[in-house]
């Protein structure tokens, strides 16, 4: 039987990551006939009032708008606004090519979405089905096809959950059970030092901290509105790298990322050698000692 290869896992925020602005920016809001501004004004106001959690706070701003203008809200009328995102450039071309790369370096590559945005307005984007899951927040709809429950609301912190799942293999996001479970580490199908974490900004802290703890690799994309901010997370040590929001084959970010899945390919191999040869003269190999280099 041919031997799994290593998974090689890269895990995006989207809005200002993949895409140039939130994504209820392009279609949604104007839909409405509101600015952004005076839509994120109406929807923070209102969390902050009633001390509602920021991402459910939005996503009821969106049914309560919706239902005053009279403007239907259905999952299809949501999947139709994410048609007109606008991505970064080279997003597009970004995954087969380094999918490929991670081919030729003997390693799979998956990539994944924890967005704190909605899962429907990601699924109408040209990139929807580069992505073995996608972990945002998402409306659960009734027999009329009217959001009446939100389905999954992924705030700040809430993201690093989907950092353990990915770890582990448990996608589903109703089976707490077996993500809770213990779990030796040689068996966890991506180990947190072959994840690479790609965002934009404070909203992202939380995961980057743990690829920093953990031995990933964290990467902050900006433009030039959040150079700064993303400049002060590379001072204060919470990435290990800050590019532009360039995803072009040869730009500075698309060189790195290759460094990094060479690099993990490597110690991938090294490890695999070391348990080899400790098999060889039968020796124990501790749950730790293979790929920590």
């Amino acid at each position: 039987m041919e031997k799994q290869r290593p998974i090689v896992a890269f895990l995006y925020d989207f809005d200002k990551t993949l895409c140039t602005t939130d994504m209820q920016n392009y279609a949604f809001i104007p839909s409405l006939g509101m600015t952004p501004g005076e839509f994120w004004a109406v929807a923070n106001g209102f969390g902050r009032e009633n001390r509602i959690d920021g991402i459910l706070a939005y996503m009821y701003t969106m049914i309560t708008e919706s239902d005053k203008r009279g403007i239907p809200l259905t999952r299809e009328s949501l999947v139709e606004k994410g048609r007109s995102i606008v991505l970064f450039p080279g997003v597009e071309e970004w995954f087969a090519r380094i999918n490929a790369f991670g081919e030729e370096q003997g390693v799979q590559v998956e990539h994944y979405i924890i967005s704190s945005g909605l899962r429907e307005i990601i699924e109408g984007s040209t990139i929807h089905g580069e992505f073995k899951e996608i972990y945002a927040s998402e409306f659960h709809y009734d027999e009329t096809g009217r959001p009446v429950w939100p389905k999954l609301a992924v705030n700040f912190t809430a993201k690093t959950q989907f950092v353990y799942r990915i770890n582990k293999g448990v996608l589903d996001v109703s089976d707490d059970k077996t993500l809770n479970d213990s779990m030796p580490d040689d068996s966890k199908r991506v180990p947190f030092t072959n994840m690479i974490y790609v965002g934009d900004g404070l909203s992202d802290v939380p995961c980057m901290k743990m690829m920093r703890a953990y031995g990933g690799q964290a990467i902050a994309v900006y433009q030039e509105s959040n150079r700064l901010g993303v400049e002060e997370l590379m001072a204060k040590g919470r990435v290990d790298f800050i590019f532009p929001a360039d995803y072009s084959e040869g730009t500075a970010l698309d060189l790195t990322v290759k460094d990094i899945i060479r690099k993990m390919a490597i110690v991938d191999r090294l490890g695999e050698e070391t348990a080899h040869q400790l098999r060889t003269i039968g020796g124990d190999v501790l749950p730790n000692q293979v790929g920590l280099f």
